[in-house]
């Protein structure tokens, strides 16, 4: 074990404070005599004065042979006494401390320590003090300090040689100033139970970091640290040296080096600072740190404020990984899954709260700056952000939602496995859980912002969101997306507090332009227009495709006016002569659109149609069929009627299925079957020409009333009988 050079002697001490206590009791003693012992008072030449009549100490009086002397007080002689009885109690007292045997307080320090912690202290070894100094130090052997009933049997620490050397004047002021501690093999056994208990703190519930009084010299030697944090999946085992070089040789530091594993990823962590030598409380304390857990990094350089006030310090951060989710079990925040990130900013800490401001990293291909604050609010843990996109990719975004069916190149592996698993399935809504505990574990005010957005099939040019997260109540508003063409607004609200989440949707689409929806066709598009939308929809589920395969609510699509190439047009109709012709023409002649309306009502998950109505300058189209959410199907049907005479016209329903990735378009074979039956027979048994008049449509569909419609003042309309 080491030795202690400046540990003092206590036995050559003891015998120094005897011989002087011995010489200061003697002249005491005859000072005392001679004061007390009566002087005859001689007045005369080279003679005392006579004594002031106003000492209070002497008085003359006569004595037996009938001569004057000058005599103490009674009073001035019992002061004397005391004088003196004190001085020997204090040489008494310092000559005890000297010499005393401070092994036994080792049992009375450890039963006070003991009911103070609410856990075992013990002092297995020696317990020394030298306390007749400017500076008081203690020394202590074999110190052991046991683990919370909770935490089981065991020792939270073993400290096999301590010495602490303290200030003596900040002690009357009521301050804690210590010039020395020294620590020699230390091994610390830390441990957090799932429940968030460590068995490092007296209050479980209480997170406030360590503030330790001033150090100016701190010494520790073969330090060990172990643990294991249930909760978080961490362990760690950990070794910590200081060097006692001075300041400017290069050598003095202090060092903690460890590894371990979180959440069975590899955990590495490296923490080093200047030498801790003539550390002064108004300067600052730097240190760097450097933290890998499997993919993700954390590198930060720093100052501790007031050494050692670990609840105050900041630092420059850099953070990188594959998955911002990962977060969680560092910091214990929810973060959602994300493709690869870094970021760099000011991280901060005073006292409960931290900040990370004026970071800008990326997100996957996206761009990301802003302020991140965590704190306290109401007793729970609070977030704060305002985040900023100036150039945000659609598929990074998608990935928050776990909905992109391509996860880029550098995604996490599980986001990756994610993906492929949706692509695999031909779905398109993510069915990703929401993790409950993530949920309910703190509050949140996150606003969102992306100015742009990289080039993408839906033209999307803006976004703007507001999370906020209070009690496992989680509300998204406002939930805006701006087009090149369009708005869509609304918000959504998911109730977490039950085992299944309950969701609810109000989004309204305004001024969407038809042609971002259908792709070009012969160079330009088929469709232009306007098209407006509603959805509100009311669902229980831990995911989006779970929340929208069981809910119930209603869907509208309407299309006020536009423009429908014309080919396209009288196929609707199946109007095969004209259409064809049209189309194998190249004609880019359009017709109008007068209006379009869809119009679901949801039960279940199943989208059922109570209106579809198309009408054209040349066709009016009716619709009936389903959509389905929970697999992702549709089955639509559309049958139309020409306004105008056509030749060559099937009187054969367009039909719509499949899923919704690859939707499959139609003609409903059994009409068409039919249809040449009809004029197979009229041809045998009228006269030839007549079997082409199952194919030959007068036309004279009627206009449909399109403000009554798009109010929706009509009715639900069925599809026209076949044949008609």
């Amino acid at each position: 074990m080491h030795e202690h050079p400046q540990r003092p002697d206590f036995g050559d001490r003891a015998r120094r404070l005897v011989a002087k206590g011995r010489n200061q009791w003697r002249r005491t003693r005859a000072r005392l005599e001679r004061l007390a012992t009566p002087r005859r008072l001689r007045i005369g030449a080279g003679g005392p004065e006579a004594p002031d009549a106003d000492d209070p100490d002497h008085e003359i009086q006569v004595g037996a042979d009938g001569q004057a002397v000058l005599a103490p007080r009674p009073r001035g002689r019992a002061l004397l006494w005391l004088a003196g009885a004190f001085a020997l109690l204090v040489a008494a007292i310092a000559l005890l401390i000297a010499v005393w045997d401070w092994d036994w307080f080792r049992g009375p320090v450890a039963r006070y320590a003991s009911a103070r912690t609410h856990r075992s202290v013990r002092i297995d070894g020696h317990l020394k003090a030298h306390i007749l100094t400017w500076t008081p130090q203690v020394w202590v052997t074999g110190l052991k300090i046991g683990n919370p009933k909770w935490a089981g049997p065991g020792d939270v620490a073993q400290v096999p040689s301590l010495t602490i050397k303290a200030r003596l004047m900040p002690l009357f002021a009521g301050r804690l100033d210590l010039p020395l501690v020294e620590v020699d093999q230390p091994d610390l056994n830390l441990y957090s139970d799932a429940q968030g208990r460590a068995n490092w703190k007296g209050d479980p519930n209480d997170d406030k970091a360590a503030a330790l009084p001033p150090i100016q010299r701190l010494i520790v030697r073969d330090g060990k640290v172990k643990l294991r944090d249930v909760k978080r999946k961490l362990t760690l085992d950990a070794t910590v040296n200081t060097s006692e070089d001075a300041p400017g040789s290069g050598r003095g530091v202090f060092r903690l080096d460890g590894r371990g594993s979180l959440n069975s990823d590899p955990f590495l962590l490296r923490v080093s600072g200047a030498p801790l030598i003539d550390v002064k409380r108004d300067q600052p304390y730097r240190f760097d740190a450097d933290l890998r857990a499997g993919a993700t990094h954390i590198a930060a350089k720093g100052q501790i404020d007031k050494p050692f006030d670990l609840a105050r310090y900041h630092a420059n951060l850099t953070v990188s990984g594959a998955n911002l989710a990962k977060l969680y079990d560092l910091t214990g925040l929810a973060f959602p899954t994300t493709p690869a990130y870094q970021a760099t900013g000011l991280f901060s800490r005073d006292g409960q709260t931290y900040r990370y401001q004026r970071f800008s990293g990326r997100v996957g291909a996206s761009d990301l700056s802003g302020d991140i604050l965590v704190g306290k609010r109401k007793a729970r843990r609070y977030m704060s952000a305002d985040l900023v996109s100036r150039s945000l990719d659609w598929k990074d975004l998608a990935a928050v939602t776990g909905g992109t069916p391509a996860a880029p190149k550098d995604a996490s592996p599980a986001l990756q496995q994610a993906a492929q698993e949706l692509k695999a399935s031909g779905r398109m809504m993510p069915d990703a859980e929401i993790n409950l505990d993530k949920l309910r574990s703190l509050d949140a005010d996150v606003k969102f912002r992306a100015t742009a957005v990289q080039a993408n099939r839906l033209k999307l040019s803006r976004v703007n969101l507001g999370v906020k997260l209070d009690h496992a109540v989680l509300t998204l508003n406002p939930l805006s997306f701006t087009f090149a063409q369009g708005v869509l607004d609304g918000h959504a609200r998911t109730d977490a507090r039950k085992a299944v989440p309950v969701t609810d949707i109000d989004l309204r689409l305004s001024n969407y332009a038809l042609q971002s929806l259908l792709p070009l066709r012969g160079g330009a598009p088929p469709v232009t227009g306007m098209v407006d939308a509603e959805a509100h929809l009311h669902g229980a589920g831990k995911s989006i495709h779970q929340t929208l395969a069981a809910s119930d609510g209603r869907v509208r699509f309407v299309a006020p006016h536009g423009e429908i190439r014309q080919a396209f047009a009288e196929l609707l109709g199946i109007n095969v002569g004209k259409g064809l012709s049209l189309l194998l023409n190249k004609d880019q002649h359009k017709t109008d659109l007068r209006c379009a309306v869809a119009d679901f009502s949801v039960t279940g998950g199943a989208m059922q149609a109570r209106q579809v109505v198309i009408d054209t300058g040349v066709v009016v189209s009716h619709g009936s069929g389903s959509v389905n959410l929970r697999s992702e199907t549709m089955n639509l049907r559309l049958e139309g009627q020409s306004k105008k005479p056509r030749l060559l016209r099937l009187w054969a329903p367009i039909t719509v299925k499949g899923r919704f990735t690859h939707p499959q378009v139609g003609v409903e074979r059994g009409a068409v079957a039919a249809q040449g039956g009809v004029a197979a027979a009229l041809g045998a048994l009228v006269h030839p020409l007549a079997a082409i008049l199952p194919f030959v449509t007068p036309g004279g569909a009627k206009d449909v009333d399109c403000p009554a419609l798009i109010a929706g003042r009509l009715p639900p309309q069925t599809a026209p009988a076949k044949g008609r």
